[in-house]
């Protein structure tokens, strides 16, 4: 038997959104890594990107354990001698929540250009609000919620 490879007429992509609220990070990050590698479909293929649209909402209202939160640090360099600079989840996620979003989808991602082509189609809104209801996007029921 030969092994399939997707052709570009293979490729369908559709819309998916995703409910952060009350949502555990890893859980929603994982999820959306899926949708975006395309694993769900039965014409996958590791080297072809065949993934979907996410578009995550409420990122701003994810559940995170107190602890977590004071421990957990993101790091960052500029490039120069001396230019680390780190910040903890808690002030991240206050300044910026979806890149606390997007950087948890990113690590579950290829490294290399396939993973930052499958990365463009991740859409983070902070709010229960996002502009993208002309591609009629399907609601993806998350199946548990940690307790606040």
């Amino acid at each position: 038997m030969r092994t399939f490879t997707p052709t570009p007429a293979d490729v369908d992509r559709t819309w998916h959104v995703i409910d952060a609220e009350g949502q555990v990070l890893g859980r929603i990050a994982t999820e959306a890594a899926h949708l975006l590698r395309g694993k769900h479909k039965p014409t996958w293929a590791p080297h072809f990107d065949l993934g979907d649209h996410v578009v995550i909402v409420n990122a701003s209202l994810l559940a995170f354990s107190p602890r977590k939160l004071a421990d957990k640090t993101y790091y960052r360099h500029s490039g120069y001698p001396g230019g680390i600079k780190s910040e903890s989840l808690e002030h991240l996620l206050a300044r910026d929540p979806e890149r606390v979003v997007r950087l948890a989808v990113r690590g579950m991602l290829p490294k290399g250009p396939l993973g930052r082509r499958q990365l463009k189609r991740l859409r983070v809104y902070g709010g229960p609000e996002h502009p993208h209801t002309a591609q009629q996007p399907v609601l993806r029921a998350q199946s548990s919620t940690r307790a606040r």
